[in-house]
């Protein structure tokens, strides 16, 4: 269940946590779309009227439907049709202390996750990742309705019950879903998308629930985002736990940047020269000023002790080909003067969560250094979105078993190491084989819970 909502006895609702509008700060900060804040709001409005269809799509999908069908032109929107049904249904009832109905909430999950570009599976889930645990819906009747692979997701990031577990539910939770998503990394990315949104409505929480909720991010679910590749909910993650936990130097750092939001930006006239010498260099490129979020922009000033404008950002050039990323950065270290310690091949050697990317910095004439990030389309979407940029990366070319009935990551034979320990396959990473190993060794809930956090 959402951390911060419940059944009408008990409601709690979706305010904003920290300054009232971090959450567009946040989203302002990394250059994105405002349509996930517009969606939520639509599908608020529509989600109040219920589930009545429209041209056989209920109201309140129609942007989770239009965002999703941006991804995957052909998906079957019919599924995810009878997945809101089966949630509005369960769900009805059950307010967020706003008087929202709950059914909003695993729909601003679902968008969240189809702005990443997730699979119909992964959107069915989540939409339905909350009945099992806080409704009359089974397991059963998922698995019946929808399959297994959705069936898996469900149970996957259902929390255990804490009258069966008591003290120990919390951490008996993650041990279950870090051994589902050893099976399946899609859990994963449906419970950070599901923290995410109770993040961002955190704010109607006792001040003392928000600390313990945003230490639990912090130690466990951010490092597993940043482990996953997927940085689009990471750094919002960040933002949002940094005004929770230090709220001070949140406010600082907020003023910081709105400060230099009033003066022209140096970032866009180095942009504006580099997209100069890539056009006379006949090379078809798009030159971005990509602004750092709030975490970022603090980490630069705690490690210089200082922050000029064009420390607010970072220059990204996108791509077509590999093979223009190398001639981009030809042209940059031709044309302008080069930082070299800054160069970092990311192409040749991706991180181990997928990322791919080359990284430099070149000073124009005035002496300012314009950080740049040069990469493909495609590497974009990955360096964002991680293993949600997979698809669904257990789907059969050859009719083999589903994602479900495959060995959990680290039994023999799944994969195999690449040069850096890590499994060359993305879907089962050295470092999850590894933590699943040693979680097996730590049977005591206690040790785990703290072991886990504190490594």
């Amino acid at each position: 269940m959402s951390a911060e909502a419940t059944n009408p006895g008990n409601p709690v609702a979706p305010v904003q946590a920290g300054p009232p509008d971090l959450g567009e700060v946040s989203h302002r900060k990394r250059g994105r779309p405002r349509l996930e804040l517009r969606g939520l709001r639509r599908i608020g409005r529509a989600a109040l009227l219920g589930p009545a269809p429209r041209d056989g799509l209920p109201d309140a999908l129609e942007h989770v439907a239009k965002v999703h069908r941006t991804h995957h032109p052909d998906a079957d929107l019919d599924t995810l049709s009878r997945a809101y049904a089966l949630a509005e249904s369960s769900h009805r009832g059950q307010l967020r202390k706003s008087g929202e109905p709950y059914i909003t909430h695993p729909l601003a999950v679902t968008l969240i996750l189809a702005e990443l570009g997730a699979e119909t599976t992964t959107l069915t889930a989540s939409l339905l990742h909350d009945t099992v645990e806080d409704t009359d819906v089974t397991l059963d009747q998922v698995g019946a309705e929808f399959g297994k692979e959705v069936c898996y997701l469900v149970d996957g990031v259902t929390k255990l019950e804490k009258v069966d577990y008591g003290a120990a539910a919390e951490p008996e939770t993650f041990r279950k879903m870090l051994v589902a998503t050893g099976n399946d990394v899609r859990v994963m990315s449906i419970k950070l998308a599901d923290r995410l949104h109770n993040m961002r409505t955190l704010g109607v929480m006792r001040p003392e629930k928000q600390v313990r909720i945003a230490k639990v991010t912090r130690d466990v679910l951010i490092p597993l985002a940043e482990r996953l590749g997927v940085q689009a909910l990471k750094s919002e993650l960040e933002d949002l736990v940094f005004a929770i936990l230090h709220p001070e130097e949140y406010a600082t750092t907020r003023a910081l940047v709105h400060a230099h939001a009033a003066r022209p930006d140096p970032l866009a006239a180095i942009a504006e020269r580099v997209r100069a010498v890539l056009d006379e260099a006949d090379i078809d490129a798009e030159v971005l000023v990509r602004p750092r979020h709030l975490v970022s922009v603090h980490r630069v000033r705690l490690a210089r002790g200082t922050v000029t404008g064009t420390d607010l950002g970072r220059l990204l050039v996108l791509v077509a080909e590999d093979a223009d990323c190398y001639a981009v950065l030809g042209e940059l270290h031709t044309c302008f003067t080069p930082v070299i310690s800054e160069f970092k091949d990311f192409i040749a050697a991706p991180k181990f969560n997928l990322y791919q990317s080359l990284h430099t910095a070149v000073t124009d004439e005035d002496g300012a250094i314009a950080e740049t990030l040069i990469r493909t389309h495609r590497m974009h979407r990955v360096a964002e979105a991680g293993v949600v940029a997979l698809g669904n990366p257990y789907a059969p070319a050859d009719g083999s078993e589903p994602a479900a009935e495959r060995p959990a990551a680290g039994a023999d034979g799944d994969g195999g190491d690449g040069e850096d320990g890590e499994r060359v396959d993305p879907t089962q990473p050295g470092w999850l084989c590894r933590l699943l190993e040693w979680q097996r060794a730590t049977p005591d809930p206690d040790t785990f819970w703290t072991s886990l956090r504190a490594d």
